[in-house]
């Protein structure tokens, strides 16, 4: 087979970007033993630059590494890909899922590029001034006040009257969708076995006046879904693009967030009505709250929190024995293949505005069916049966 010249460099840094080690990566690009060489030596001679990659090499490793195949024809590994601000990873920490979280990062840029593109050429532009509003007047009153602008007091009592916490969501996002904000959840880069953990990764805001996105690590409970949407919704309002993770310690920006969310989905009168007994009680009567009102556990320890109602110490322990549940809770879900209709899950995930957006324009030959399914990150013969999927799903 032809060879190809190329910087070895870029054949160590895709893999290592990608989070896999030269054995396994080995395998993923179809390198096999000979009598001479193991295809571990043998993906080392390559990344040495003592050997040089063929074609098919190179279409298996841009597959495995998720990295478009006129990356490997650069002269030099490009910078590490812009995700923003990392609001919730304090300065110097580091985690394994990183390199999944950039190409999560990667997937859902490409997709918001795409729809920005197509809205733009189809003059369909209309810049949303909520946008970046709170650039300039940083402050919890101001922003109170344009939450409530955006989210009306009945929102609020509707959310607690759903049955459930997913009913509550989809209330919540489909009012935040109609706003012009592209609501996605997604925790994978396409399959089940390559799960971000909500730990590296809870949401991504891209604050973009024409076409903003919010995703949300569908791995999270369905409770938090809220919480994440509105968090990741106010750093829409301050302008911020960039990824939420766990680590909230001692970040001004998150805790701010976090206040102004928290306070909308669970304001100070209402965080009344929760009577606190004996310290041994307090997780029980945290949880069967929040299962009332269709809110995150954890989300209503840190209100208590922030309230005065308890002390650091107690909400770290809600806190670790809250995430001890939920924990125990993911690891005992299974392959979710056989579970409900893929085409339904998907539908669920991409959700209604993005899905909206791509059958309008497949309807006026503004996107071709092959680009859509870019967008949605499924095969173009997905497409259809997909649409139809959200057209059902309304009946």
């Amino acid at each position: 087979m032809a060879t190809v010249s190329v910087n070895p460099e870029l054949l160590v840094w895709a893999r290592t970007t990608a989070g896999l080690k030269q054995a396994e990566a080995a395998a993923k690009v179809g390198l096999r033993d000979t009598k001479t060489m193991p295809a571990v030596e043998r993906l080392a001679a390559l990344e040495r630059g003592d050997e040089a990659p063929t074609r098919v090499h190179l279409a298996k490793m841009a597959k495995c590494y998720r990295r478009p195949l006129l990356t490997f024809y650069l002269p030099a590994p490009p910078r590490q890909s812009e995700r923003g601000t990392d609001f919730r990873r304090s300065a110097g920490t580091s985690s394994l899922l990183e390199p999944g979280v950039d190409a999560l990062v990667r997937d859902v840029r490409s997709c918001q590029s795409m729809v920005r593109a197509t809205l733009i050429a189809e003059d369909e532009v209309q810049p949303l001034e909520f946008i970046g509003a709170l650039q300039k007047q940083t402050n919890q009153a101001a922003a109170h006040r344009l939450l409530q602008q955006l989210l009306p007091e009945e929102l609020k009592t509707r959310y607690y009257h759903e049955q459930g916490a997913r009913s509550a969501f989809a209330q919540l996002r489909s009012h935040v969708e109609q706003l012009g904000v592209f609501v996605v959840l997604k925790g994978n880069l396409g399959s089940w076995h390559t799960k971000v953990d909500p730990q590296a990764f809870r949401g991504f805001a891209v604050a973009d006046p024409v076409a903003p996105f919010i995703v949300i690590n569908e791995h999270d409970s369905p409770a938090s879904w809220s919480f994440t949407l509105l968090h990741e919704l106010i750093h829409l309002l301050l302008g911020q693009t960039g990824v939420s993770g766990s680590k909230v310690e001692h970040h001004r920006q998150e805790q701010f967030c976090n206040q102004v969310a928290g306070e909308w989905l669970l304001p100070d009168q209402q965080l009344k009505g929760l009577t606190l007994g004996q310290h041994a009680d307090i997780a029980e009567q945290v949880t069967s709250f929040a299962e009332k009102h269709n809110l995150s556990t954890m989300m209503v320890a840190y209100r208590l929190l922030q309230a005065g109602r308890i002390d650091r110490e107690l909400y770290g322990e809600l806190h670790a024995a809250f995430l001890g549940l939920w924990r125990q809770h993911d690891q005992n879900k299974t392959n979710p293949s056989g579970g409900p209709d893929y085409y339904r899950v998907r539908a669920h995930r991409m959700g209604p505005a993005l899905l909206r957006f791509c059958r309008r324009m497949i309807e006026s030959d503004a996107l071709s069916t092959a680009k859509v399914a870019r967008i949605l990150g499924v095969k173009p013969s997905q497409v259809g049966q997909l649409l139809q999927s959200q057209d059902s799903s309304r009946r």
